[in-house]
């Protein structure tokens, strides 16, 4: 692997979820520009090849990992293959996540909350599980899982997907001070509104020119993921 010598992630490994569209794109092109290798994961490889081709045009290099995040084992044979490669990793960005049905809680469907729990919760678990022995064994080990306004406040209809972004606030900060004593610093990022598909799902009649665009958010998440990052637990919200 050649190793880019300039940028505030020069020559570091980040693995970036959700790598195909929205935010998971613009972090990728923005930490490939920083120096970093990615490791880029989407279910689509139609979409990875285009993250891919940004990545290329900011002068970085990616390895495309085709998965669903979903398929739980899977995560783990990843894991095991990029250990064997690189021997560690320097930087975990979960940002793969799915907006559930707005609707009462009465009326949610038990195979929705699944998946939607599936995705924004368990896979996360099973990535930080997976890849702890990696991000042990960087120097610098870092984690950035992406959350969500609604997670503190209670909005009618978003039952789902908000108790799936709590959950994952509490799995990240429970994370945060087991590694305490190591030099793995997890947290959370909090994009606020963007200019994405998942916005538009859940905003259908708003104008998306109003809205950033996910580049905007990506100094935080940069500064999130450089080694000389000292926050621990918490949540950088990339707004206000």
């Amino acid at each position: 692997m050649a190793e880019k010598t300039e940028g505030r992630l020069a020559g570091r490994v980040a693995l970036v979820t959700g790598a195909s569209r929205g935010l998971g794109a613009a972090i990728a092109e923005r930490f490939a520009a920083e120096g970093a290798h990615l490791i880029l994961v989407a279910r689509t490889q139609g979409g990875l090849e285009e993250t891919d081709d940004r990545v290329r045009a900011a002068g970085g290099e990616a390895t495309l990992v085709p998965l669903d995040l979903t398929k739980f084992d899977e995560i783990d044979r990843m894991a095991a293959a990029i250990a064997q490669r690189f021997g560690r990793l320097d930087i975990l960005v979960g940002n793969a996540a799915m907006l559930s049905p707005l609707t009462p809680v009465g009326h949610l469907k038990p195979k929705d909350w699944q998946a939607v729990m599936d995705l924004n919760v368990t896979a996360n678990w099973r990535l930080l599980r997976a890849f702890d022995p990696g991000l042990r064994l960087s120097e610098n080990g870092r984690v950035i899982m992406v959350t969500s306004g609604a997670a503190m406040e209670a909005f009618a209809y978003w039952a789902a997907y908000a108790a799936s972004k709590a959950a994952l606030e509490t799995l990240v900060s429970s994370y945060a001070k087991e590694v305490a004593k190591t030099a793995i610093r997890a947290n959370l990022l909090d994009p606020g509104a963007m200019r994405t598909k998942i916005r538009a799902e859940a905003f259908p009649g708003e104008d998306p020119m109003t809205l950033r665009p996910p580049e905007e958010v990506t100094p935080v998440a940069v500064s999130l993921a450089e080694a000389g990052c000292t926050l621990q637990g918490q949540v950088a919200r990339a707004y206000g």
